[in-house]
């Protein structure tokens, strides 16, 4: 078994691949902002999973690439050991009109989205050299592959998310460490609250409608991806390199 790092582990989504990772018997260090109420979730989270030693809390921002080398740094000196299994779900959603896009806010989620997978694999290649190989699992989205208009900050984020995970999944093989990322579509979380206010209407009524627009019917669970990544950071699956996992209940292979 391996540490496992996961980034954005206080959203509904990171909480999945935490409790899925440490049911598979992976030491999990859990990372998010280091603002008071993800911090209590993390806590909350990591006493769950067994107390102290089960799970490691180590806040940052991975949109600071000093403080992401200070949080994989902690990790594995409190972990005693490299990290093995790299899984990057942290994000910042901003939507609005190309030209009313605020360049700031628009960067913002370009340096937090892309340039944050970047650092955090920057900060785990040497560790995960040093032990002989690992697994690099990046949570992209859809966009990256289909667009969303008035999301092009989003969209060009993860869009590179997927061809950083291709050209590393080419880079690092050799070392043995296989690079991969998965694209959900719309996943029920707390996200949902944007749209819905996007909209004009309750979460149950944008949940209804994103439904409505998959040709399986229904929207993705939180534990479906955390899934993925779980097949992903499986020792057996070294030949699966620079692939994309599409989960979207067939979004983007399938039109009405």
């Amino acid at each position: 078994m391996a540490v496992a790092l996961i980034t954005g582990a206080a959203d509904e989504l990171g909480l999945a691949v935490a409790r899925r990772l440490a049911s598979e018997g992976h030491l999990v260090a859990l990372s998010d902002l280091p603002r008071r109420e993800r911090l209590e979730t993390l806590h909350k989270l990591a006493a769950k999973l067994g107390g102290p030693g089960a799970a490691l809390v180590v806040p940052a921002d991975v949109a600071d690439p000093e403080d992401v080398a200070r949080m994989v740094a902690e990790v594995e000196e409190r972990a005693g050991e490299p990290i093995g299994i790299l899984v990057t779900v942290a994000g910042y959603l901003a939507t609005a009109p190309f030209l009313r896009h605020d360049p700031d806010d628009w960067w913002r989620v370009v340096d937090t989205n892309l340039g944050g997978v970047f650092a955090c694999a920057q900060a785990v290649l040497p560790g995960m050299a040093e032990r002989g190989g690992g697994r690099m699992i990046f949570i992209a989205s859809e966009w990256g592959v289909t667009g969303r208009a008035g999301a092009t900050a989003c969209s060009a984020a993860e869009a590179g998310i997927i061809a950083m995970a291709k050209s590393l999944g080419r880079e690092l093989g050799q070392l043995g460490i296989a690079v991969n990322a998965i694209a959900p579509g719309v996943v029920d979380t707390s996200r949902l609250e944007a749209d819905a206010r996007e909209a004009g209407v309750t979460r149950e009524v944008i949940r209804t409608r994103h439904a409505a627009r998959v040709p399986l019917g229904r929207i993705a669970a939180p534990e479906e991806i955390a899934a993925a990544v779980a097949f992903l950071a499986d020792p057996r699956m070294i030949s699966m390199v620079g692939q994309v996992l599409h989960i979207n209940g067939g979004t983007t292979r399938a039109r009405g």
